[in-house]
């Protein structure tokens, strides 16, 4: 481990760079995602997870390459998105040394919160973040599992510039590439590990 001075002038503890300079294998993280036609509705292909989930070397994989793209940055807090979010976001918070903040659907939380409502293709909805989650100025990443068009990670950015974080990153186990979402997100350093095309 080393250490650097952070703008409170404590030290903190960073974690090394990955032993291995491999390159993650990204195709072999593909197979272990399961597909699953016309779920949740007919004409949808899911994209299942869970398969690389309970796989350890390749959920281990997926963590590592997501932490060594951001190492570098010095990151203090991980927000993850419910309910995905939060496979993800606490075990990268962890490899990057990082705490670990949770994003939640409406009355989840106990104490006094900030709150987005967003558009959904019928209807809307909210979420939320506890008021002191974030103190302003912390450099945060966000994590999701899956970006399609970008809506829900586009509540979130507006619930940490309420906060005043900065936003170091966007970070997406799967990205659906033929839905653009990260065309909303052209300021932001957007960081994907698998491609779907279709």
């Amino acid at each position: 481990m080393r250490f650097i001075q952070t703008r409170s002038g404590a030290n903190r503890r960073m974690p090394e760079e990955s032993k291995s300079t491999n390159p993650i294998n990204v195709e072999a993280l593909k197979e272990l995602v399961r597909t699953v036609p016309d779920f949740p509705k007919p004409g949808i292909l899911f994209y299942d997870i869970t398969t690389l989930l309970k796989d350890k070397t390749g959920f281990a994989k997926l963590i590592d390459a997501l932490a060594a793209h951001y190492i570098p940055h010095n990151i203090d807090l991980v927000l993850g998105i419910e309910a995905r979010g939060f496979i993800f976001g606490p075990a990268l918070a962890y490899r990057l040394n990082a705490g670990f903040v949770p994003v939640r659907k409406p009355r989840k939380l106990p104490a006094p919160v900030a709150r987005v409502t967003y558009d959904l293709e019928y209807g809307s909805d909210s979420l939320e973040i506890h008021l002191d989650a974030i103190a302003p100025g912390q450099r945060v990443v966000l994590v999701d599992d899956l970006l399609a068009t970008g809506g829900t990670m586009e509540a979130t950015i507006k619930l940490v510039k309420q906060l005043g974080g900065e936003i170091a990153g966007l970070a997406f186990a799967i990205e659906l590439d033929f839905l653009k979402g990260r065309d909303r997100f052209t300021e932001y350093d957007v960081f994907s590990l698998l491609h779907y095309d279709e």
